[in-house]
């Protein structure tokens, strides 16, 4: 079954085309990688599809649903969850909290009412806090101690901290078990390992290991080019808001085409004078 289907996407900045014409699908169960050169159109992509940005062109479906024009909340609540480049957490909020947040989508007892009465009949719900209300609680909170049990002794021993005491992995990680709450058909992923040290990356790459284990679709956009590898069903390759290569991780590994979109003509295979080393051979002496 395809989850997530994006045809003909284009994002426009003035004069800069930041997205040209991106077309790809990702299947239920499926993890697909997105990776490029600085300045490739990632993130962008990331924002149109998670309704953070509105296209010039093209179409996004999510198992059906048509989601360009739609609000991120919106779009939340059918399915899609998001981590950002840049961690972002709820400092003064706890661990539990920060998670928490992310089953907003998902309340029932406590579930925004009509606009106009909808404030009182929330405010009603929080200071009677009837039966129905304290039970979702005791079951959500339950659930944020598994989905914090996934990161090991990682987060669940601070699950009562304050998020900004974390470590910048922890808050990483922190950012994962929040969209993780909202119980996606589809999980961005947005440079997940990003500053974190090889043995915290390996310890991300079971943990990602293990959601593709549940049937979770996951779009990843990494630069650590031996996890991608590890990790995905399928590689797309972006530059220069195009896409210049797809297909499986080896076959795209050793594509000319994206070693010189990395590293410059004088690496391609016609213009080298010795034998030109695999993507990732190259990737790991020169990614951040």
């Amino acid at each position: 079954m395809t989850l997530l289907e994006v045809t003909g996407l284009t994002r426009r900045f003035g004069g800069l085309t930041a997205v040209d014409g991106v077309s790809l699908r990702i299947a239920q169960g499926e993890t697909v990688s997105i990776i490029g050169p600085n300045g490739a159109g990632k993130t962008t992509l990331f924002n149109l599809i998670s309704g953070l940005d509105t296209p010039d062109a093209g179409r996004v479906q999510l198992a059906g649903h048509a989601l360009v024009g739609l609000a991120p909340e919106r779009i939340a609540a059918l399915g899609l969850a998001r981590t950002f480049q840049h961690g972002r957490v709820f400092g003064n909020l706890s661990v539990r909290d920060n998670v928490l947040v992310g089953a907003h989508t998902r309340l029932r007892a406590a579930r925004r009412g009509l606009p106009l009465l909808g404030p009182l009949a929330e405010l009603a719900t929080a200071l009677l806090r009837p039966a129905a209300v304290r039970d979702e609680e005791r079951a959500l909170r339950e659930e944020v101690e598994a989905i914090l049990a996934l990161f090991g002794e990682r987060l669940l021993p601070r699950i009562d901290a304050p998020a900004h005491s974390l470590s910048y992995a922890n808050r990483r990680r922190l950012e994962i078990a929040r969209a993780l709450a909202l119980g996606p058909r589809l999980l961005l992923l947005d440079e997940p390992t990003a500053g974190m040290n090889p043995t915290e990356t390996a310890e991300m790459l079971e943990v990602i290991r293990g959601l593709k284990g549940g049937g979770l679709g996951i779009l990843l956009i990494e630069h650590k080019l031996e996890l991608v590898m590890a990790l995905s069903d399928r590689v797309v390759v972006l530059d220069g808001g195009a896409v210049i290569a797809e297909g499986l991780p080896a076959a795209v590994r050793d594509d000319p085409r994206v070693i010189e979109a990395y590293l410059g003509r004088r690496h391609s295979p016609e213009t080298a004078t010795s034998p030109t080393p695999s993507l990732t051979q190259l990737t790991l002496e020169v990614a951040p």
